[in-house]
């Protein structure tokens, strides 16, 4: 059993009670903090917690505690994590770890002197299409990876706070992009150093001072390219898409908004349909098990299980602070129309990798580029003379 203390009453610390209390059903939130005392009331009421306060310490330091959960604003997140490397507590926290890297930084530092159990709640990696998908990656069955695609757009979010520039630290890139970063990087390799950004960005329809709107890459030491597209201007519900090319094959995946469960209601007692759905009438995309289907269930699984190992989980604080780095230099190049580097002052990767050759061999006097078989029973292969350099056209009857 796992004793957590929450910070944080909202709507993610909602979805996050709603999978801690209810997966291994042992493992319980016996203390709640929220800015508000009527919210954190209302918390412990309806997840039944021992204690509710307004004092983010009070939560933390409770003796009762063996973890904590943070589920705050972004700009809150160093705060809690200092509170509980004071208090030498285990401490999980939602994405992105901090508004910028160096922020992050300051956070991976303090819990590794601490000592402290800490993990990164990157809810995304843990879906069951993304487990599935990553296991396929990791096996070779699509051979080497090339390309990494993820996209994330909705209407935005639900919490004033993260409209505001100073409490996020940013807009789509950061609340969206940290998820379809880890994604690709995960897909690509986690060893493998993301090394340049190239991003596009505005603010197309909303009123304020941060992005709505988003598309980056990411160039990888290997070659890889990692790509994202995030957006607070769809319309439509909540789009989250994968794609994975490699040398022997491609996966596609389609984790929220086409579920295969669809229903058209006039709107006549429907209420709550999906995260992020935008009508609860028409044509309309349930989903069967939200916290399944987002990977929280996987994630809180991980996470304790790790805690009771003495292990790490998959993903820790040391993943936010890459995802922050990269998406660092996406705000730098947003700016600046360019490639900007990738700034890891702390990287634990692999180093010096170059691109691998894309040669291959078809005889002594040939590479071969591609091989097909035709509709009218030949097969064809395209080749290049290893001296000449000159393509020529093989056909074998």
């Amino acid at each position: 059993m796992v004793r957590l203390a929450m910070l944080g009453s909202g709507f993610i610390g909602r979805f996050y009670a709603d999978s801690i209390q209810g997966l291994r059903s042992k493992d319980k939130i016996v203390s709640i903090y929220s800015r508000r005392e009527s919210q954190a009331k209302k918390f412990a009421d309806d997840y039944g917690c021992d204690q509710y306060t307004t004092d983010m310490e009070a939560a933390i330091a409770n003796p009762n505690v063996d973890m904590v959960c943070i589920s705050l604003p972004n700009n809150l997140h160093e705060e809690a994590v200092m509170l509980c490397c004071k208090h030498k507590k285990a401490v999980i926290t939602t994405k992105p770890l901090g508004r910028n890297a160096i922020e992050a930084k300051r956070m991976l530092e303090a819990v590794e002197r601490a000592g402290i159990f800490n993990g990164y709640l990157e809810d995304l990696v843990y879906t069951p299409k993304f487990i599935k998908a990553h296991a396929s990656v990791q096996s070779g069955a699509l051979g080497r990876i090339l390309w990494a695609k993820s996209r994330e757009t909705h209407p935005g979010p639900h919490s004033e706070w993260f409209w505001d520039l100073e409490q996020a630290g940013g807009g789509c890139i950061l609340d969206l992009g940290c998820h379809c970063v880890e994604i690709t990087r995960s897909y690509i390799g986690k060893d493998i150093k993301p090394v340049e950004v190239m991003c596009w960005s505005d603010t197309q329809v909303k009123p304020i001072e941060a992005e709505d709107h988003a598309i980056g890459l990411v160039k990888y030491e290997n070659g890889a390219i990692g790509q994202f597209e995030v957006s607070w201007t769809f319309r439509g519900g909540l789009d989250l898409r994968d794609e994975v090319m490699g040398t022997e094959g491609t996966i596609w995946v389609n984790s929220f908004l086409r579920t295969g469960f669809e229903m058209f209601t006039t709107g006549k007692g429907a209420d709550y349909v999906a995260e992020k759905a935008e009508s609860n009438s028409g044509w309309l995309f349930p989903v069967g098990d939200e916290l399944n289907e987002l990977g929280y269930n996987h994630m809180f699984f991980d996470m304790f299980d790790a805690f009771e190992k003495g292990t790490k989980p998959r993903e820790i604080f040391y993943d936010g602070y890459v995802v922050n780095s990269v998406l660092d230099a996406a705000y730098r190049s947003s700016k600046s129309k360019m490639w900007e580097p990738v700034q890891l002052d702390d990287w634990r990767g692999q180093v010096g990798l170059t691109k691998p050759s894309t040669l291959v061999e078809y005889d002594a006097d040939h590479y071969l580029i591609k091989e097909e078989m035709t509709h009218y029973g030949e097969k064809k292969l395209i080749l290049k003379e290893k001296i000449s350099g000159k393509i020529v056209e093989k056909v074998i009857i």
